[in-house]
């Protein structure tokens, strides 16, 4: 649950469980403002740089974020990207928070941005994104010290912040303040309120330089501290090979699809200039190519990675799909029930309180009747779920300032050059160079195995889907389900085919999993046993709904070679793609080889989580390429990481 907060007559929050006020009674703003970001230095500090990173301990209701993202907003020298980290053991709730912060007229838009993000807080790292990703709040939900020793993270700035040190001395204890030291660089600027002798005292042993400055009131002092120890700090945590952070620059990235399209994006944003090389004429002509796809979280009753990748994952899904697409038209943020047919619970027992809930919950006896399932059929509703058609997607992740696209760009091979400075060449199977960069990004699919020589064993699957469409309102062919939904396959009931929402539609069924197969585009024998597959999924997972598709099936899989009319196409069409897996069925996102290889990146092994996943990934392998704050919790970094494989 939500942490309870108490409003004292003067409109302060007060905390309950620890018996103190949130903010000042002089008023959270002045504060904000004078001692932290002030304290700092900021913005002076950050003028022209390429990002800036802050830690905050005890995000509360966020005002120094407001009031920091403020500045960021209003100066015209800021930096590219500016990173936020702030840990918080108790969230409050939504509504706590915007009535915090909405007293705040010129903060106003901004606290309403972050109020419409603010859900779905379960303990762990979640990745808020503001300002089309170039202003980035990192919530670390847990204990302070806790948080810091588990994650790699090097910051510029510090606002120590949180309730005073008689009331939550855990907050200010040497252990924690070691934690804080151990996430800075020689020079990060530390500010905070508490003048406290054994904050004082901790913060020296700990590598601070420590003074008192003139206070905001009530305080007649504050304290300004910088890192500068008189040993040379460890630092943080890292693989035994791990690249040097690098500064926005040229960078190729191969392949034009979801992956592709969300690693060039996620850099652009951050300054590089990204060409995106692909043999095909247009983007996302594979496997990203898909008439329409289902995005949802994944469940398992003990949370296992892919569950807690998987929301991060739909997180930046959602958020960038608003961002670039047409909601109703390209996307659809509508739910998605998830039928768990072989009878095993997706949820865990504890699951359905909130903040769980936000996320998932048993499916409720209105969606079951909707999906035409029994009451007691096993099923969960995914309320952060929905549709997307990924060519639309992959297409505004590549329209955006700083990507040029080039197709008709097949690369048979990579070179490194050494001299005069080292780069990568793209080289195609004629030998010329399509394109030469420090930086390189293999995001190809199922291509990558050939880029990286086979380097990992990769395992490419076809995959073939069945869809209809519907121009006929007297000949209604598309599935009565107000939803989609997934489970043994997946049902993507209606989607506009073009650009009207009232136009003509499509609906969507698949797929198969063919592993260790390539061909392109499948034989007839093969299209037709995938019918059959699609088929039989889709009587397993909506037995109701299956009948009002029986006669296309049926018209298809009676005939042993379904030929249709010249000149007239088939009411149940096809559509099939490679993709490629890991051995452990996770996203590949790092450096292929920092010692041998520098500058050569991959992003692929998406399977069949591209919706899901290929946008984290882009935004994990820029953070780790550039030395940012990582998007999600180090450990699970590190189960997506290239160094995990052999």
């Amino acid at each position: 649950m939500s942490e309870p907060v108490d409003w004292l007559p003067d409109g302060t929050p007060y905390s309950p469980r620890f018996g103190d006020r949130y903010h000042s009674e002089n008023g959270g703003l002045n504060q904000a403002r004078r001692v932290f970001l002030h304290g700092c230095g900021l913005p002076a500090n950050w003028a022209g740089q390429s990002q800036w990173r802050i830690l905050e301990t005890g995000f509360g209701f966020g005002l120094n974020f407001l009031v920091t993202w403020a500045a960021w907003r209003a100066d015209p020298e800021r930096p590219t990207l500016l990173h936020f980290v702030s840990t918080e053991a108790w969230p409050v709730s939504a509504d706590d928070l915007l009535r915090a912060t909405s007293v705040h007229p010129e903060l106003a838009p901004l606290a309403e941005a972050l109020h419409q993000q603010w859900w779905g807080l379960l303990p762990g790292v979640h990745r808020l994104r503001f300002d089309e990703g170039r202003v980035l709040l990192t919530l670390y939900v847990g204990d302070t010290q806790a948080m810091l020793r588990q994650q790699n993270l090097v910051v510029d700035s510090i606002y120590l912040d949180g309730f005073s040190p008689q009331r939550n001395p855990e907050s200010w204890d040497l252990h924690t303040l070691k934690a804080v030291a151990r996430c800075c660089r020689r020079g990060t600027r530390l500010a905070t309120w508490t003048i406290a002798r054994a904050v004082r005292d901790a913060l020296a042993q700990c590598g601070f330089e420590v003074a008192r400055v003139p206070g905001v009131p009530p305080k007649r002092d504050n304290l300004h501290a910088t890192f500068n120890p008189r040993w040379e700090p460890r630092t943080t945590r890292q693989p035994a090979v791990a690249p040097e952070p690098a500064l926005p620059g040229p960078c190729i990235v191969i392949g034009g699809g979801i992956a592709g399209a969300s690693a060039a994006a996620s850099l652009a944003r951050r300054g590089w200039l990204v060409t995106v090389l692909d043999q095909a004429p247009e983007p996302a002509a594979g496997a990203s190519a898909l008439p329409a796809g289902v995005f949802a979280p994944h469940v398992s009753p003990d949370d296992s990675v892919l569950s807690r990748l998987s929301r991060s994952g739909i997180r930046a899904t959602l958020e960038q799909a608003r961002w670039l697409l047409n909601e109703g038209v390209d996307w659809a943020h509508c739910g998605v029930l998830e039928h768990r047919t072989d009878g095993t619970p997706g949820l865990s027992p504890n699951w359905t309180q909130a903040p769980g809930a936000a996320w998932s919950e048993p499916a409720p006896p209105a969606a079951l009747a909707a999906a035409q399932l029994p009451p007691d059929a096993t099923a969960c509703w995914h309320h952060q779920a929905g549709w997307v058609r990924p060519a639309r997607l992959a297409r505004a992740l590549l329209g955006q300032p700083g990507i040029q696209w080039q197709g008709h760009c097949a690369v048979a091979q990579l070179r490194r050059v050494e001299t005069p400075t080292a780069t990568w060449q793209a080289i195609d199977a004629q030998g010329r160079v399509l394109a030469e960069a420090p930086t390189v990004v293999i995001a190809a699919g199922a291509g990558s195995l050939a880029l990286l020589n086979h380097r990992w064993p990769l395992q490419p699957v076809r995959g073939q889907v069945s869809w209809g469409k519907h121009s006929d309102p007297a000949r209604p062919l598309l599935p009565l389900l107000p939803f989609p939904a997934n489970g043994n396959g997946n049902l993507v009931p209606r989607f506009p085919l073009g650009d009207n929402p009232q136009g003509e539609q499509g609906w969507v069924m698949g797929s198969t999993f063919e592993r260790d197969v390539q061909a392109l585009p499948p034989s007839a024998a093969d299209v037709h046993a995938a019918h059959g597959t699609n088929w039989a999924k889709l009587q397993g997972l909506l037995p109701g709904i299956a009948p009002q598709l029986e006669p296309l099936f049926a018209q298809v899989l009676n005939a042993p070679a379904p030929q249709p009319a010249p000149g007239e196409p088939a009411a149940l069409h096809t559509w099939a793609a490679v993709r490629c897996t890991a051995p452990d069925r996770l996203p590949i996102a790092g450096p292929v080889d920092p010692a041998h290889l520098p500058g050569l990146w991959v992003s692929t092994a998406m399977g069949a989580r591209g919706l899901t996943l290929a946008l984290l990934c882009g935004e994990l392998l820029a953070a780790r390429l550039q030395g940012e704050p990582l998007p999600i919790d180090a450990r699970l970094a590190k189960a997506l990481g290239t160094e995990r494989l052999p």
